[in-house]
This record gives structure tokens, C-alpha cells and sequence, in this order.
């Protein structure tokens, strides 16, 4: 369900430790100096574990056009739920110069220890 431009997302229920996906999706994304990294555009599920594999944070463009798409492990997200987003420990630069991936070109699931990886 897309949020109106501007409009913070939804996170009643029985949050913040379980809330439904579609009130997730559109959630704000920044970095630890404030700066905004973009949204949370998708959140993929592994369906053999039933965990969740990882967010897509789309960084960049307007109204989706030029956007770069990256796949955020889940553990690497903070919910800010007193300010509804999400706040993710990496440089907006990094970001600004890693190639991402497209709607066409979809990650497959990365293998073991991805989540250790340098965020910085």
C-alpha cells in the first residue's frame, strides 16, 4: 500500500516487535547523521525459512525515476518508532557510489554472513 508523499506510515497494531509488511514499505530510511537514504520500497521474505531475507531501500531519483535499489540486510535496520523510520548505519556516499540494482536485475538471496559485511 503506497503512503501519500509526505504522510508518516502507519505503525499501529500490535507493533513495534510484529506489525504487517504493507505498514513498513514507504517507511523513511536515514543514517545515523540524520541523513535521508531514501525509503524502504520492498521487504522480501525467504519463504523456506519464513524470515525476512532483506528490505529494498530505494536511494536516489524522483518519483522512482533514476533511483538505485539496494538490498538491505534486516538486522542492519533500526526501527525509530517515536519518529517512524528506519535508521540504517552507512554513509549517504557509499550509497551514492555503490551500483545498486534495478527492478529488472533482482539480487538473488545472498549466501551466509552477508549481514557481516563492512557498512561503512
Amino acid at each position: 500500500m503506497a503512503n501519500i508523499i509526505g504522510e508518516k506510515p502507519d505503525l499501529s497494531g500490535p507493533g513495534p516487535d510484529v506489525m504487517a509488511v504493507d505498514t513498513l514499505e514507504g517507511c523513511t530510511v536515514v543514517n545515523l547523521s540524520d541523513e535521508s537514504l531514501g525509503e524502504i520500497q520492498d521487504i522480501m521474505i525467504d519463504v523456506r525459512s519464513g524470515h525476512v531475507a532483506y528490505a529494498v531501500l530505494s536511494f536516489g531519483g524522483v518519483l522512482g525515476i533514476g533511483n538505485k535499489l539496494f538490498a538491505i540486510p534486516w538486522d542492519a535496520l533500526t526501527l525509530d518508532a517515536e519518529r517512524r523510520c528506519f535508521v540504517l548505519d552507512i554513509a549517504r556516499e557509499r550509497l551514492e557510489h555503490s551500483p545498486g540494482f534495478d527492478k529488472s536485475h533482482w539480487p538473488s538471496m545472498p549466501g551466509p554472513g552477508w549481514t557481516q559485511t563492512e557498512r561503512r
